[in-house]
């Protein structure tokens, strides 16, 4: 997910210079920062300066900023998607799946420290 080009999901940088928007937009078209910014400020000085600042915020406020993590699988995707939209179930999967593994864990100490777990023959025998 991490590859340039028009495949990739379009977000907000977390390390711009003011929002972030320039910085993704060229990461995503794998053109240089500095043309981006180029053709913003030449195309805000010719339309008046306060269409092209509130088109700039309109975009910073409509775009995600990039994940954190980089996104290996579709699951990571759902995930980052689901947070960035509804973070209250983003964060009651993250309980259910913690609860699951915390009952995993539970279960398997209740077998080994059972009475009837004999680690000296386990350990003997290899298993």
């Amino acid at each position: 997910m991490k590859s340039t080009g028009y495949g990739t999901p379009f977000y907000r940088s977390r390390d711009g210079l003011v929002f972030g928007v320039f910085k993704g937009l060229s990461d995503r078209a794998g053109i240089s920062l500095f043309w981006v910014r180029a053709l913003y400020l030449g195309a805000t000085v010719l339309s008046g300066i306060f269409p092209g600042i509130i088109v700039y915020v309109i975009v910073a406020l409509l775009l995600k900023p990039a994940p954190i993590l980089e996104v290996r699988t579709d699951e990571d995707l759902d995930f980052y998607m689901s947070y960035t939209q509804n973070r209250k179930l983003a964060l009651h999967r993250l309980k259910k799946q913690f609860d699951s593994l915390e009952d995993r864990i539970r279960r398997m100490e209740a077998v080994v420290t059972d009475r009837e777990f004999n680690w000296e023959q386990r350990l003997r025998s290899g298993h």
